[in-house]
């Protein structure tokens, strides 16, 4: 990875986004059970295939490598990031194949495929997300050193993914959708940014940090990305909400204007399309000024913020 990465200052954000996407397709494929059947001992080939269906039916792998990213801005070896980053990228899909559930979002179509629970069935893709959850903190724990570092990933990541940060931003979500059918509840743009910086923030938050933990980084650079991690974060959903309004959904793998007929709470909602822009740029902008005191390791990081507005996908 250090090879890979390190040495790639001069070519394209995106050829380097891929480059990257695709170490962590590797490493997954790795890390991920074969499966091999019911004799006690290895994991059951039917929740082996759908958890490798999920994991590896590709995607942006955005979280991961902005693990492998914020190591390298602080001076460390992606690759000694890697666990981590596979463990961020399964968390991530335990938590789409739950969401597209016929109990929550009751989607049929992720990444372009049929979600789990139809390529499989509802029980089974329960089981799956629950496998892949704890392969994750099993990861961390077992690849990451020295076993501080470790020790400090595992409960940023149990935080971030946990009751007060993405399943408790889930929860609120799923709340808020029940108060957008009352036509006298209007909701506010300060309550969509709170249940957003839980639902989609803290899973971006803790790739950054957990990367700069790693790479043995003083703890003001982990804060710096902290704070870059929360307004990208934002970015992030903005840009996701206005997607789901003027989005092309042959390259979203997803239905669009899903929400909009739903009537929830979005940013276009509270904002407009034009406003909604205006706010991604705004917290863009803050996301770079945040990481000036990474200096130029940090430039990858700041393209990548500015790039996140323009995606399509």
């Amino acid at each position: 990875m250090t090879s890979c990465l390190q040495s790639s200052q001069d070519v394209s954000l995106r050829e380097y986004l891929d480059q990257a996407a695709r170490r962590v397709d590797e490493a997954l494929a790795r890390f991920l059970p074969e499966g091999g059947g019911d004799d006690g001992e290895a994991t059951p080939s039917r929740l082996a295939a759908a958890m490798r269906y999920s994991a590896l039916a590709g995607g942006k792998r955005l979280r991961p490598v902005l693990c492998l990213m914020a190591a390298e801005a602080c001076g460390g070896d992606p690759d000694g990031a890697m666990p981590a980053a596979a463990a961020l990228e399964l968390i991530h899909t335990y938590s789409l194949i739950h969401d597209d559930l016929p109990a929550m979002d009751d989607d049929d179509l992720r990444r372009g495929r049929p979600t789990c629970h139809k390529a499989f069935d509802e029980a089974t893709a329960i089981l799956a997300g629950d496998a892949l959850l704890t392969l994750a903190f099993e990861l961390v724990a077992g690849g990451i050193e020295p076993a501080g570092a470790a020790l400090r990933c595992v409960r940023l990541l149990a935080e971030s993914a946990g009751h007060a940060g993405m399943v408790g931003g889930q929860m609120a979500d799923l709340q808020a959708e029940e108060r957008a059918l009352d036509s006298r509840d209007e909701g506010s743009l300060a309550e969509l940014e709170a249940i957003h910086r839980r639902k989609t923030g803290a899973l971006l938050r803790a790739p950054l940090q957990m990367g700069a933990i790693i790479a043995g980084a003083p703890e003001a650079h982990v804060e710096a990305l902290g704070r870059y991690g929360r307004a990208v974060g934002l970015a992030f959903q903005i840009v996701d909400d206005l997607l789901d309004v003027e989005g092309d959904e042959s390259k979203l793998g997803k239905r669009v204007g899903k929400d909009c007929g739903l009537g929830k709470w979005t940013y276009p909602r509270f904002l407009g399309v034009d406003g909604s822009r205006r706010r991604a740029r705004q917290l863009a902008d803050e996301a770079v000024s945040a990481i000036a005191p990474l200096g130029p390791r940090g430039h990858r990081l700041r393209e990548l913020a500015m790039a996140l507005l323009e995606r399509d996908r």
